[in-house]
């Protein structure tokens, strides 16, 4: 839940903190120089929404409070960073399994979105005329790439370049 429905949002966080959670889930990764502690709670909305047109959509209220500790691997210090995060379902979750849900979603953001990000260059795309064309060729490509890694993508990628323009290469000397 974003801050893009700010009245959902207010009435998100209202219900939360006016009413009992049904169950929370605590967790805690650490590695590479941060420690990150999360604790989810779910609450029941009941009829909290009921003038409003989300009461058919909303049958669960996610909170995630994540603390997060970043030592400074130069200075040794710590960095503190709180963040409190809402999200909604449209069916009734525990807070185990909307942790493990919202978990695997971001490992999802952080591995697939972020690689296309970095080796594909995606957020820099110009292409403003059918971008989903465009989009689903990368996608074919990286997909293409995963799939026959043998180092990096960047690495796996220049040698597709090199092999392509010594097909080229060959095609051109043919008579």
């Amino acid at each position: 839940m974003k801050d893009n429905q700010p009245t959902l949002h207010q009435q998100i966080e209202q219900i939360a903190a006016a009413t009992t959670p049904i169950g929370s889930a605590h967790s805690r990764n650490s590695g590479r120089n941060r420690d990150e502690r999360r604790s989810v709670t779910v609450f029941d909305p009941a009829d909290k929404l009921a003038d409003t047109d989300w009461r058919l959509h909303v049958a669960a209220i996610i909170r995630v409070e994540r603390n997060v500790y970043t030592r400074n691997s130069r200075t040794g210090l710590l960095h503190h960073a709180s963040e409190t995060a809402f999200y909604v379902s449209n069916i009734s979750v525990t807070a185990v399994r909307a942790a493990e849900v919202i978990r695997a979603h971001w490992a999802i953001e952080t591995t697939s979105h972020h690689t296309r990000d970095v080796s594909l260059a995606e957020d820099r795309s110009r292409i403003r005329v059918n971008p989903g064309v465009f989009a689903r060729l990368r996608s074919f490509g990286f997909n293409i790439l995963k799939a026959n890694r043998t180092g990096t993508l960047s690495q796996d990628r220049y040698r597709a370049a090199l092999a392509g323009i010594d097909h080229l290469g060959k095609l051109a000397a043919i008579p």
